[in-house]
């Protein structure tokens, strides 16, 4: 370490900083410059430093040395490495950190006690590391997010050769939701296990059907007769068909229920089946068939005399 480098700097410490501070301070920096973890070209130079200005502060006798004579005073900051020839190499000739202690304040980057502090085992093998999830999107189908199915997905990692997998989409899966495949993400480091793969659904649209949650929702168009005198209408659904009786007098907008005939999602949960009135106005029409409209006209009663205006006078007139 240089020798003009001031040893509370670099633990970015007081000088009148107590044993508690100069310890906390030493083991967030050593936990942020360990070479095990930090892949800056200096971080071993950070790491010596750290570890040299911690062994000196710590020491009652060395730290009073060192503020009255400076680096002189501790004889330190000749040689490359600092303390023992070695930056990282494990030999901390006088520190007054003891493997216990040492092993404690790596215990979070290496998950373990005893033994080596750098989490390396008995033989300097690096622990084996679970590889990192992979996310990946999936398109399906309306059909297959609302019944389930299956779904080919083709996966290219790195290095790994490019595989196909097929993946079970449950039943009532809507857009957004994230299916986890267990064992398919990144390969593990060092003989770790391999991380999962993520897939983000987006269902697909469909023709005449939408969704919302569980329930299903078709578009019935009637003509005018229809929603003024009734009918039956065989409508299809997720599964076979049904009759479904629009009542004289409907309104565009109504809807009609069918019970429990929407999607059913793994748990069992079932969602209704809707049918919704959206009344369709006669258009290209005979001579007569004007005529007859026209007859009829006289007939209707004006649905805007009960309209939200029409108390304040400014009703329009038919």
């Amino acid at each position: 370490m240089a020798g003009d480098k001031d040893y509370y700097n670099v633990l970015g410490v007081e000088r009148a900083a107590g044993a508690d501070a100069i310890r906390k301070a030493y083991r967030r920096l050593a936990r942020e410059f360990h070479p095990d973890v930090n892949t800056s070209s200096d971080a071993a130079t950070r790491f010596a430093e750290v570890q040299e200005a911690y062994d000196v502060l710590s020491d009652a006798e060395k730290r009073k040395a060192y503020d009255r004579f400076g680096h002189a005073g501790v004889g330190v900051g000749q040689g490359p490495g600092g303390f023992g020839g070695g930056a990282w190499s494990g030999e901390y000739r006088g520190s007054p950190f003891g493997a216990e202690d040492f092993s404690s304040a790596f215990e979070e980057l290496f998950g373990q006690r005893g033994g080596d502090p750098f989490g390396r085992g008995a033989r300097g093998a690096v622990p084996p590391r679970r590889g990192a999830d992979l996310g990946h999107s999936l398109q399906v189908s309306f059909m297959t997010g609302a019944l389930g199915g299956t779904e080919n997905v083709r996966l290219s990692l790195g290095s790994v050769p490019p595989q196909t997998i097929s993946v079970t989409i449950p039943p009532g899966v809507d857009s957004g939701a994230r299916l986890r495949v267990k064992g398919k993400g990144n390969p593990g480091i060092d003989g770790g296990p391999a991380g999962d793969l993520i897939l983000t659904v987006d269902v697909g649209l469909h023709p005449w059907f939408r969704r919302e949650g569980l329930d299903v929702y078709i578009t019935v168009p009637v003509t005018i007769v229809e929603a003024s005198f009734g009918t039956a209408v065989t409508l299809p659904l997720l599964k076979g068909s049904a009759e479904v009786k629009i009542p004289p007098g409907a309104s565009s907008g109504q809807k009609l229920r069918v019970k429990g005939k929407g999607v059913t999602n793994g748990r069992g949960q079932c969602g209704d089946f809707y049918a919704v009135v959206r009344i369709v106005a006669a258009g290209d029409l005979s001579e007569r068939g004007r005529e007859l409209l026209r007859n009829l006209e006289a007939e209707l009663k004006n649905p805007r005399e009960s309209g939200p205006w029409a108390a304040d006078g400014s009703r329009q007139q038919s």
